[in-house]
């Protein structure tokens, strides 16, 4: 799928963010044992998603839409196949985990990275979240 206005992007964005928050909240339920990292997890990607909103309508304007592009922003639809096994050991549903954070985050690299030159706010946005992705990344990394 490819990507081209910034609503686009904004709204893959917002899609991305909306099944994590889902994810980490079905992960705090089939094990307890984590379940408060997990809900913060999700609060985080609650977090992520009001920014997102908020870059968006702050910054972006229907001039931006017209002309600004973001060419070449390809996407795969495995972004939204964020589907774990009830019967998965947790060590096995964190390493998927922190395979889908990754994808995530080399996304909105890519996003900062072709929007750099044009808008301050919206790289910005996305840098802090791509940021927060990796400290996750690590978090999970600790668990397993």
């Amino acid at each position: 799928m490819k990507l081209q206005t910034a609503s686009q992007v904004i709204n893959f964005a917002l899609q991305l963010e909306e099944n994590l928050f889902k994810l980490y909240e079905n992960l705090a339920k089939s094990y307890p044992e984590k379940k408060d990292i997990f809900l913060s997890f999700a609060r985080e990607n609650k977090k992520n998603k009001t920014l997102i909103q908020r870059v968006y309508q702050e910054v972006v304007s229907d001039a931006l839409e017209t002309g600004f592009s973001f060419e070449g922003l390809d996407v795969d639809e495995r972004f939204f196949q964020i589907n774990l096994s009830q019967d998965d050991k947790l060590s096995s549903v964190l390493k998927k985990a922190q395979d889908i954070e990754k994808r995530i985050q080399n996304f909105y690299q890519e996003v900062a990275l072709k929007s750099k030159s044009f808008l301050a706010d919206v790289p910005g946005a996305f840098e802090r979240i791509a940021k927060k992705k990796e400290e996750r990344k690590q978090k999970i990394n600790s668990l397993i």
